[in-house]
């Protein structure tokens, strides 16, 4: 199994080489230093981080597992809010773009804060393609969307102009309970642990939280100069 696993969407937003580390080893880091490039490394959060600072790697994010079995989710609905996979595209990528500054792309000052919104963006848009998208509405208009890979909802947003009015517990009941009627055991997400405010509306639905991962980065700029 490979210790180092290429991120090819990322690349492609980002313009330089980019992969995950998937051991967490000395091997490992060391083959990342030997190729220039943008490496991501999630750890437990008690590891010892003494090898990740002797490789350079810096701290960007904890991720926590948000997941609500069939029998926890709160439903709670209100007739303004629906929700639907017939969403207009132009409409979804104008509140995607610049909406994600929890993420650890937008968090990493070693990287363009406009490469990191198209990372966003071109995310959105392959889950649109598989139709993986549902937008949300209040009152008929589109306010958000949330798009999901099977029971994971793995990229999620609200305008601007609908935060803070406690109308998000009502889209995601209706998404997560979409997905568990399809036969799914239970819904699951990740989020920051920063971003309290999606914490406390997962925590409000019934979601209990597990598998926190503190996630690294490192830039490679140019591969050591071997000896003689």
């Amino acid at each position: 199994m490979s210790r180092i696993k290429a991120t090819p969407w990322d690349e492609a937003a980002f313009g330089v080489h980019t992969a995950e580390v998937v051991e967490y080893s000395e091997a490992a880091l060391h083959e990342a230093a030997q190729t220039p490039g943008h490496y991501t490394i999630k750890v437990d959060p008690l590891a010892d981080k003494q090898l990740l600072h002797k490789y350079g790697f810096y701290y960007c994010d904890t991720l926590l597992e948000p997941h609500c079995a069939a029998g926890k989710l709160k439903q709670v609905q209100h007739p303004e809010a629906t929700v639907s996979k017939q969403a207009d595209w132009e409409g979804l990528l104008a509140i995607c773009h610049g909406a994600f500054a929890h993420g650890r792309f937008h968090r990493d000052f070693n990287l363009d804060q406009s490469r990191a919104d198209l990372r966003y963006d071109n995310w959105l848009r392959q889950l649109y393609d598989k139709g993986a998208v549902y937008g949300l509405y209040w009152n008929g208009e589109l306010a958000g969307f949330i798009a999901h890979a099977e029971n994971n909802l793995v990229l999620h947003a609200v305008a601007a102009t609908q935060r803070g009015k406690g109308r998000a517990k009502y889209w995601w009941s209706a998404v997560s309970g979409e997905l568990l009627a399809e036969g799914h055991t239970e819904v699951q997400s990740s989020i920051s642990a920063a971003n309290l405010a999606v914490l406390n509306l997962y925590a409000s639905l019934g979601f209990s939280f597990r598998h926190p991962l503190d996630v690294y980065h490192c830039l490679v700029q140019a591969a050591p100069r071997q000896s003689r």
